[in-house]
């Protein structure tokens, strides 16, 4: 088990302000191609071929559910891919996949281990898979069996006083570590939240350009009753959206969600500044910039599923399950 080090940078109004000029740069820098993926002849190709194999799902086999969007993104349910051909694609596409995931204070002990164990029986098997734990306390870090083309790796970052500081904070981390490591390694790059264990196939039919979770308590709700984030001065403001997306998953490739987590992180940072926070933290950014940049592919709740809601009849099986969480305990001087 490797342990990588990064230190995650302190600042006030000047960072901001950095982050701020920086950030105007790189979407500059993009919007002219200056440094973009479609330059090399080859991706045009592969997206090519990624598109072709969402264009077989079978729409209409899940009736009782919605499977794809206004914008035409697919909303993967059970029943509607052929997992084959999914995972004989990207074996033939080469497609590597890093994970990324938070355990600190007593998450840590509560939940990682279950996560990372689960996760080495379900999560992209046969693809090469990297999981980088972002920990306070790189020493207790579970040691577990990998397979082949697995590995781990340890990111010692600090504890912050309060939890929510810590789910906001994450955004900047994952960024950074995408641009010093994760983008020279991986095509995709997932961000699961700890508290959580697999139960069933998560494959490469969840790979995609930008991918978005279905909040499993929300998903059947009309869109009055979603929680938006409703204080005009926030940054994550929003009047109404499409969906409620669920921060506890997101992913796709590297460029695309180190575009997602800096947006966030600015965002984050400028409600700071003017001494606001949003209501659900990172998770109400996500969904202000999945509302402005349509995710291109979206998780049905069986991606990530709460067993407390007594309704299941959509579920047809649970790929990812909450855990039992312990608030009281857990956030209590984490």
């Amino acid at each position: 088990m490797s342990r990588l080090h990064i230190t995650v940078k302190n600042g006030g109004i000047g960072l901001c302000l950095v982050l701020l000029v920086l950030s105007v740069t790189a979407l500059y820098s993009r919007s002219f191609g200056f440094v973009t993926h479609e330059e090399n002849p080859l991706v045009p190709r592969e997206t090519d071929k990624r598109r072709n194999i969402d264009d077989k799902l079978n729409f209409g086999a899940r009736p009782q559910v919605e499977t794809i969007t206004s914008w035409k993104a697919p909303i993967m349910w059970e029943g509607m891919f052929d997992l084959t051909a999914y995972d004989e694609l990207h074996i033939q596409l080469r497609s590597s996949v890093a994970l990324t995931v938070f355990a600190v204070g007593r998450y840590l002990d509560a939940y990682c281990k279950n996560f990372l164990t689960s996760a080495e029986q379900h999560f992209m098997l046969g693809l090469p898979v990297t999981y980088y734990v972002f920990t306070d306390s790189p020493e207790k870090v579970p040691e577990i069996e990998l397979g082949p083309q697995r590995s781990l790796k340890v990111i010692h970052v600090k504890m912050h006083s309060r939890w929510q500081d810590i789910s906001m904070m994450r955004m900047s981390m994952i960024s950074e570590l995408i641009e010093l490591e994760i983008a020279s390694s991986f095509r995709y790059v997932f961000c699961f939240d700890v508290d959580q264990v697999f139960k069933g196939r998560f494959g490469s039919e969840a790979l995609g350009d930008s991918v978005a979770l279905l909040h499993s308590h929300y998903y059947k709700l009309p869109k009055g009753r979603f929680t938006y984030d409703r204080n005009i001065k926030s940054k994550a403001f929003m009047e109404t959206g499409d969906y409620y997306y669920h921060a506890a998953i997101f992913g796709g490739l590297c460029e695309n969600v180190k575009n997602l987590t800096d947006a966030c992180y600015l965002s984050i940072m400028e409600d700071k500044l003017n001494d606001v926070e949003a209501f659900w933290h990172d998770e109400s950014h996500l969904n202000k910039y999945f509302w402005l940049t349509k995710p291109s592919k979206l998780l049905s709740p069986e991606y990530c599923w709460d067993r407390s809601i007594d309704d299941m009849s959509d579920i047809n099986t649970v790929r990812l399950e909450w855990a039992p969480k312990h608030y009281d305990t857990l956030r209590n001087n984490i």
